[in-house]
C-alpha cells in the first residue's frame, strides 16, 4: 500500500475525475481538481441521463458502493420500456432488474454532477473553477473527449409533467438519424430528446418529427419546457497513460460507440485510476482489460445497428431479436461483451467504421 500523501492535482471536474478525487482525498492525499468551466456539471442543462445497469451481472449502484462511494445518488430505475419505429413497430419491455438508472445531469442540487462535487469538498478537495490545468501539469487527465470530432448530437426539452412515469425509445431515421430519439418521465420530471449520429443539419427537424411521432403515442402535459441538447466528441485511440499523467473516463477514449452510454465506465476507471496511486499498482493494465474489449464489442454493435437502418424492417427486427428474450438484459449483456461473433465481424466493423467515420477512428485500435 501506498500510504504516503503526495499532491494529486487532476485536470477536469466531470463524473472520473470528482470519482478519482473522492477517493484520493479519503485516503489522505491532498487533491487539486482544475475545471475550467464555471461550474461543475455546466455542460449539462437537467437532461435525465442513464447509468447503464447491463454490462455485468452485478448491480452498478451496488458496484459503486463496493468501490466506496457512498454518496446519496438520486436515481431512478427505467420505467417498463416501449419501442416504437412511429409505424408498426410497438414493443413492451419489462426487467426482472432495472435495465439503467436515471440521473440528472447539470447543476442543479439533484444531479449527479452536484452530488459529486458535494462529496468531494466534504472529502477537503479543493475546486478550482474556471481554471484549466495542463496534461502535463496534471496526475490524472479527465478533460473528456480528446478528439474535437462531433459523432453525435442530441437536442430536446426538459419539462414538469402530471403525466406518470414513462420510457419511450424511437427508431426512426427521419426522427433521429442512424440514432435514437426518447421520452422520459419520472417524478413528474421529463425529457424529450433526439439523438443524431449524421445528418446534423437536420437537427431542429429531426426534433420536431420526434416530437410529433412521441405526442402521438403519448397525451401529456408539457409544463415549462426548456431546451436542452449538446454534442458527443469521440476518439476511438485508447491512451490510459503516458509519462506520469493517467488518462481517465472520455479522456482515455472510453466511449460506447453504440448508444453514447458512458457514465458506468467513467466512475470505473476513475476508480482503477485511484486505486493504482493508493495501492502503486499498474492503471494502464487493468484499464486495458476492463475496457479494451468492450470498446472492439461496441464498433462491431454499432456497425451491425447502422446496417440494420439501410433496411426498411431493420430497426424492427432488431427490435424483434431482443423483445424476444424473456430479459433484454441476456441480449445487451452479449452485445456488450467480446464473443466469438464479435470477433468475426471486427474486422468488417472496423473496416466500415473507418470509412464511415475516419476523423474519429483509430486504426490503432486492432
Amino acid at each position: 500500500m501506498d500510504t504516503k500523501p503526495r499532491e494529486i492535482r487532476i485536470a477536469g471536474g466531470g463524473i472520473a475525475g470528482l470519482t478519482s478525487a473522492i477517493l484520493l482525498a479519503r485516503a489522505g492525499h491532498p487533491v487539486h481538481v482544475f475545471e475550467k468551466r464555471s461550474e461543475i456539471g455546466s455542460r449539462f442543462k437537467g437532461d435525465l441521463q442513464g447509468l447503464e445497469n447491463w454490462s455485468k451481472s452485478g448491480d452498478v449502484l451496488e458496484e459503486i458502493k463496493s468501490m466506496g462511494l457512498e454518496i446519496p445518488l438520486i436515481n431512478y430505475p427505467l420505467p417498463p420500456l416501449k419501442i416504437i419505429d412511429g409505424h408498426r413497430l410497438d414493443l413492451d419491455f419489462t426487467f426482472q432488474r432495472p435495465l439503467c438508472y436515471l440521473v440528472k445531469r447539470g447543476t442543479d442540487d439533484d444531479s449527479l454532477d452536484q452530488t459529486l462535487k458535494r462529496a468531494a469538498l466534504a472529502e477537503g478537495v479543493q475546486i478550482h473553477l474556471k481554471q484549466r490545468l495542463s496534461e502535463e501539469a496534471a496526475d490524472i487527465v479527465a478533460t473528456g473527449p480528446r478528439s474535437k470530432q462531433i459523432f453525435a448530437v442530441d437536442l430536446g426539452i426538459k419539462f414538469k409533467t402530471s403525466h406518470p412515469d414513462t420510457a419511450i425509445a424511437l427508431v426512426n431515421d427521419d426522427a433521429a438519424y442512424k440514432g435514437y430519439a426518447y421520452l422520459l418521465v419520472v417524478d413528474g420530471y421529463g425529457c424529450l430528446c433526439t439523438v443524431l449520429f449524421d445528418r446534423f443539419n437536420t437537427l431542429q427537424k429531426s426534433f420536431e418529427k420526434a416530437k410529433e411521432i412521441l405526442l402521438k403515442k403519448v397525451k401529456l402535459d408539457i409544463l415549462n419546457p426548456q431546451q436542452v441538447g449538446g454534442v458527443g466528441g469521440f476518439d476511438h485511440g485508447l491512451k490510459f497513460a503516458t509519462g506520469n499523467q493517467l488518462f481517465i473516463g472520455e479522456a482515455a477514449g472510453i466511449q460506447d460507440f453504440l448508444f453514447g452510454f458512458g457514465i458506468r465506465s467513467a466512475i470505473r476507471s476513475g476508480y482503477l485510476a485511484a486505486k493504482s496511486i493508493l495501492q502503486n499498482v499498474e492503471y494502464e493494465a487493468s484499464a486495458y482489460q476492463e475496457f479494451y474489449f468492450a470498446r472492439k464489442a461496441g464498433i462491431v454493435c454499432r456497425y451491425l445497428y447502422e446496417k440494420a437502418s439501410h433496411f426498411k424492417r431493420g430497426y424492427p427486427m432488431l427490435s424483434k431479436l431482443v423483445w424476444d428474450r424473456s430479459d433484454p438484459h441476456w441480449f445487451l449483456s452479449r452485445a456488450y461483451r467480446f464473443t466469438p461473433i464479435h470477433q468475426a465481424l471486427f474486422p468488417l466493423a472496423r473496416y466500415a467504421m473507418s470509412k464511415r467515420y475516419p476523423n474519429i477512428m483509430n486504426s490503432s485500435l486492432k
